[in-house]
């Protein structure tokens, strides 16, 4: 069985306060797009271990037990008593670049696992055991446009579509750790709330969505800034860091010559 995990963006990122456990309380908006792995598993009767991981495409982390996907593995293992599978991902996503690949992964993965082996687990639970394996990971449970509070886990449908923009991604080669991205953080409430600039025309949003990881990742690596500035040369109508990077995205109403610049690590995606 076959499925084929999907990207995300962010649109604005909040961090509102820091809460005594140590993390971060935020607001954000999760927007789905069509930037997408694959994921296969098989049954797998005949192999000594309980399952066998093989991954092409780009590079990641080379620990399988550290793979999200055979967290998810596992996790459901130890509950159904799953038999042993082979697992084939192939990465398209670009790691540590702030589009959710890795928690896509993951619960596409509790995801095919609960249709092939007819688990029946609603989704109120499989979004509470993608909550297990990472903040971002329960948004791909049902992976509609969301806005998420808490430390990104609490969820609240909204009605968004960019249906018709063009989407540009860079990826640059430099990679940003969470604690490098919380690090610099002041967190404080926005001014105006994201559900009340998704009212307002999308030329609005470039003063008023704003990621706060920018401003300190800025300061450290200003090419980053370089990269947003050049999206609005080039025409966007909004452009912004996704998560905590390192990508940049650009929403663009014509490619123009952005089709010009599809190189390696930059996406031009029709929404």
């Amino acid at each position: 069985m076959i499925t084929f995990p999907n990207a995300k963006i962010n649109l604005g990122l909040n961090i509102v306060d820091k809460r005594p456990d140590g993390y971060h309380n935020l607001e954000t908006i999760f927007y789905p797009i069509p930037l997408e792995d694959v994921l296969e598993i098989k049954a797998a009767e005949d192999i000594s271990s309980d399952f066998e991981l093989y991954i092409s495409g780009m590079e990641v982390e080379s620990n399988a037990d550290k793979n999200l996907v055979v967290k998810a593995y596992k996790l459901l293992k130890a509950k159904f008593d799953l038999p042993p599978i082979q697992i084939f991902l192939h990465k398209a996503i670009p790691s540590g670049a702030g589009l959710g690949g890795g928690s896509s992964d993951a619960s596409f993965m509790l995801k095919l696992l609960n249709d092939y082996f007819e688990l029946q687990l609603s989704t109120t639970k499989l979004e509470g055991l993608a909550t297990t394996l990472g903040a971002d990971c329960p948004f791909f449970v049902q992976n509609i446009p969301t806005f998420a509070q808490g430390i990104g886990e609490v969820f609240t449908p909204i009605d968004l579509s960019l249906k018709g923009y063009y989407l540009y991604l860079i990826k640059p080669e430099v990679f940003i750790s969470t604690a490098m991205a919380f690090s610099n953080i002041s967190p404080k409430h926005p001014k105006v709330s994201l559900k009340d600039i998704l009212n307002l025309p999308i030329e609005q949003w470039r003063d008023l969505m704003i990621n706060d990881f920018e401003e300190p990742i800025f300061k450290l690596l200003p090419e980053l800034k370089q990269l947003k500035d050049w999206m609005y040369e080039q025409g966007a109508v909004y452009a912004a860091m996704s998560g905590s990077g390192s990508t940049i995205y650009g929403l663009f109403k014509e490619p123009h010559l952005l089709e010009n610049n599809r190189k390696e690590g930059k996406y031009l995606l029709y929404l």
